[in-house]
């Protein structure tokens, strides 16, 4: 039994093989983003209101016009049979009976009808080099019912992950990219020195992907359309002027720009560039429910929470996370004086000056 999100990757450690939960914990470069995205966290603080009268907060929100128990969604993550045979559908399972979204990756190793098909998902767009096959993608997500779409912007190539290339990281021939299946893949073959995954997404994917694609995907999604992997607030500006109809500020975990800011810091500019009328999720770093709170009260709508779910998911817990995660940001709440979502905001922030160790 886990005490904290924290716990699962102790416990996912001795149950993977070190190359798998290399690939799950690394990041790219010298892995500085990833250690900011935790350190941002850790320093920022709230100052909690007393005598609320609060007995039972309430987490329900509303997003993109879905009724969410918590403001949490399951972050878009590839190749979950890696951790465990069921994969996405155990993850998209404990998903549903949350009562929060699934974002199905693009990359996810099972297809993304059969995930769909579970729980109430969005579905998580890479840009691909085949145009046709991006606009198949839509389709089958739109068919699929998925509620949403989301675009990743932060991946023209992947980030230089040092780890999966000391591993020469390859994935096993049970784990396949199951919604591109028609594509030759290189991620099944080993090279020394090389990451096969890093291989197989630099044939796939676009680098010249651009704003005028953005409006393209607009034009051809009939769903709400949200754009994942912002960090500056031109950008958040752009995307809005592009037809978004929502933000994820995200850092991609520490996985790509080595050296960018923690999410949780380029928040507060992006919220105030585009207003209260488009919602703004945060992605990277969240392993709490305090840090859920901290993320509402700069203005986010809601989080993506990511690794300690597939922690627990290699550990068949992902019940338990997500029912921790619950009541962990009803402690908070509890504890912070906040009977909904809308007092968060009011909430006074402040910052301690720790530094990055590691």
């Amino acid at each position: 039994m886990a005490e904290s999100l924290a716990d699962y990757e102790r416990l996912a450690a001795t149950a993977l093989p070190r190359s798998v939960h290399d690939f799950v914990a690394g990041g790219s470069g010298a892995e500085t983003t990833l250690r900011l995205n935790r350190a941002a966290l850790d320093a920022l603080t709230l100052t909690p209101r007393v005598l609320a009268g609060v007995d039972e907060p309430d987490t329900s929100t509303t997003l993109l016009g879905t009724e969410l128990a918590l403001p949490v969604a399951v972050a878009p993550m590839a190749y979950q049979r890696l951790l465990h045979p069921d994969g996405e559908l155990l993850l998209a399972q404990a998903a549903a009976d949350a009562g929060i979204p699934y974002v199905i990756s693009t990359l996810s190793s099972y297809p993304l009808e059969k995930i769909a098909a579970i729980a109430p998902s969005w579905f998580q767009l890479y840009w691909l080099r085949d145009r046709g096959l991006v606009e198949s993608l839509v389709e089958r997500a739109v068919t699929a019912g998925c509620q949403a779409l989301m675009v990743t912007v932060d991946v023209p190539v992947m980030g230089r992950r040092l780890r999966d290339v000391r591993n020469s990281f390859t994935l096993p021939p049970s784990v396949v990219a199951a919604n591109l299946v028609d594509m030759v893949t290189e991620a099944h073959s080993e090279v020394p020195g090389l990451s096969a995954v890093a291989a197989h997404t630099a044939s796939a994917f676009d680098p010249a992907f651009g704003w005028c694609d953005v409006e393209w995907l607009r034009a051809r999604c009939p769903i709400p359309l949200l754009v994942k992997g912002i960090l500056d607030p031109r950008d958040a500006r752009r995307a809005v002027e592009a037809g978004a109809d929502g933000l994820v500020v995200s850092n991609h975990g520490g996985r790509q720009f080595d050296g960018a800011p923690a999410s949780i810091d380029a928040l507060g500019p992006i919220v105030d560039a585009v207003g209260k009328d488009c919602p703004v999720l945060l992605d990277s770093g969240v392993r709490s429910g305090t840090d859920v709170l901290k993320a509402l009260a700069l203005g986010a709508s809601a989080v993506l929470v990511g690794r300690p779910l597939l922690w627990a998911l290699a550990v068949e817990a992902v019940d338990e996370a997500l029912g921790l995660l619950r009541h962990e940001l009803r402690d908070a709440m509890l504890l912070a004086g906040c009977a909904e979502l809308a007092a968060v905001a009011e909430l006074t922030t402040g910052r301690t000056p720790w530094q990055i160790s590691g």
